[in-house]
């Protein structure tokens, strides 16, 4: 991983919140929220939250009376997702780092986590985390992107930012959110980590955006691959989200489009 990999700032946190987030993520949010609930946790935590598309759905599904600490190491993230939550007193926002759990042992009934995981440098590291923080009948719910090829819109996105740079392709969506998707591997960090008991499926779901280009708009100047096409030359930022976006067009049509996603989805206790 990249060390700008993890860099969501400026512009982006909200650009990936406005457009990215309900192309991609929401459905997903709503499979984990459904998950957690069955659970029925009084305490439960979230790490990695970004803009809070999971903060949102788990708290719609919970019961008043709860307590929920919502945490991210990336602040300028957690800020939308204040922002973007409403009133809700059972919810706590904190600045965390998922290898470096500011809480005690055995506090938490769930510990969830939507697409963070791949982002971790160490993951069993955090697994260990969380499962310390976990009581001991408690479950670790969370997802992780399966393989690009899946995932046609950020595919297409990779494909034409390689075409546009071909020397030094921008290469963070296959290697950073695509680049954990082995179940054998997530499945032997959990165990490497203190988990014994597991689900793991994968989840296929549709994605779909009103225009081609607020999908280019959306993965190249939403995510980190902004930063990378402007490593490599910032007067190209608007002609490169406009090839992906006549890509898009090509293969998908030039109205409201969609595209195959898929995701692995898992369920993980002491």
């Amino acid at each position: 991983m990249s060390s700008t990999d993890k860099v969501f700032a400026g512009s982006i946190p909200k650009i990936y919140d406005e457009y990215l987030v309900p192309m991609i993520f929401s459905v997903y949010a709503e499979d984990i929220a459904r998950r957690v609930a069955a659970r029925a946790p009084s305490v439960l935590l979230e790490i990695a939250a970004g803009t809070g598309a999971l903060t949102r759905a788990v708290a719609a599904a919970l019961p008043r009376g709860i307590r929920y600490i919502a945490t991210d190491l990336n602040e300028p993230m957690l800020a939308v997702a204040a922002q973007r939550q409403a009133d809700d007193d059972r919810i706590i926002w904190r600045h965390a780092d998922g290898m470096a759990l500011p809480f005690g042992d055995a506090e938490f009934d769930v510990v969830c986590c939507q697409f963070g995981a791949m982002f971790f440098p160490d993951r069993v590291k955090a697994y260990g985390e969380v499962k310390r923080v976990l009581k001991g009948n408690g479950t670790f719910v969370f997802n992780v992107w399966d393989r690009i090829e899946d995932n046609l819109f950020a595919d297409d996105a990779t494909r034409v930012l390689g075409k546009i740079f071909p020397h030094d392709p921008p290469r963070f969506m296959a290697r950073t959110p695509h680049g954990y998707h082995d179940k054998a591997v997530i499945k032997a960090d959990l165990e490497q980590a203190g988990f014994r008991d597991m689900s793991i499926e994968t989840l296929a779901a549709v994605s779909r955006a009103p225009t081609p280009e607020q999908v280019a708009f959306a993965y190249c100047q939403g995510t980190p691959l902004r930063n990378e096409i402007e490593a490599r030359d910032a007067s190209k930022l608007q002609a490169a989200t406009d090839a992906v976006a006549e890509e898009i067009r090509t293969r998908h049509g030039s109205g409201p489009v969609e595209a195959k996603i898929q995701a692995i989805v898992i369920e993980a206790r002491p």
